[in-house]
């Protein structure tokens, strides 16, 4: 199973958009995925039409050991997409995880636990909170790499290097094989001239790791949790929507090649 986190330190720049979606988009392409909800809002979990009342168990209960993966996990209305929700109780992970033996790697070891019988998945995505305590360490102690969404705005930017030197810091600590996958553009207004000016800036800065395709500014994306389900199925066709399918292609052809046939 490929794990990868999706982080930004910044928040409101479109991850648990682009969690949602590039996890529906991936499920669409043949993959069996789980998304993992590591934010105690749940709105990963509400995007994709999980009650509150049927998160049985969830990713706290994953994270404190008091469930598997294979109880934690569980469908969505998406054929080929399950996943772990999140409830508040997350919220309280990080105050007892601290006293905790290996706090940083609880979620790695959930993953890593061997469960006959269960088939598991080809590839994991992680929402990861707009902060770096203990829930976001354990998200990128747990991934093989790392998927940023900048939003194209100034104060990004200095997000951004901040994230960078925060991902050296892992390396050095925690996870020496942490990569970054790509920075994937989000509300981009081509009518509003910062934003090609960020994006360029971006793209000087990193070259090849900025995904070709962005993520627009769309009101179907916005629409869509509201109604439980992301956007690729509210609403195929709007802009967002491509976008998503665009990015999940450009994805899938920077994993592992032993991994495309899956």
């Amino acid at each position: 199973m490929i794990t990868i986190a999706i982080a930004n330190q910044k928040g409101g720049v479109g991850k648990t958009t682009t969690a949602i979606n590039i996890a529906t988009a991936m499920a669409a392409s043949g993959w069996k995925t789980l998304l993992i909800d590591m934010d105690p809002q749940g709105n990963a979990s509400t995007g994709l039409g999980i009650e509150n009342s049927a998160r049985e168990y969830t990713t706290y209960d994953l994270l404190m050991g008091e469930a598997t993966l294979a109880q934690a996990a569980q469908p969505t209305e998406i054929p080929g997409l399950d996943i772990v929700p999140a409830t508040q109780d997350l919220s309280g992970a990080e105050v007892e995880l601290v006293s905790v033996e290996d706090r940083t790697h609880r979620l790695q070891k959930a993953l890593d636990v061997p469960q006959p019988g269960f088939a598991g998945y080809d590839i994991a995505f992680i929402d990861c909170p707009p902060s770096l305590g203990l829930l976001t360490l354990n998200a990128l102690g747990a991934a093989d790499t790392l998927m940023v969404p900048l939003q194209c705005e100034f104060f990004a930017l200095e997000g951004l290097s901040q994230l960078l030197q925060t991902v050296e810091r892992i390396q050095q600590r925690f996870n020496p094989d942490l990569g970054i996958v790509g920075i994937a553009l989000t509300m981009f207004d081509r009518r509003n001239r910062l934003t090609d000016q960020v994006a360029d800036d971006v793209r000087d800065c990193l070259g090849n790791l900025v995904f070709e395709n962005v993520i627009p500014r769309n009101v179907r994306l916005s629409e869509a949790p509201s109604h439980g389900m992301p956007a690729l199925i509210y609403d195929h066709n709007c802009p967002g929507s491509r976008a998503y399918i665009g990015l999940a292609r450009e994805l899938i052809g920077r994993l592992p090649e032993k991994r495309k046939a899956a």
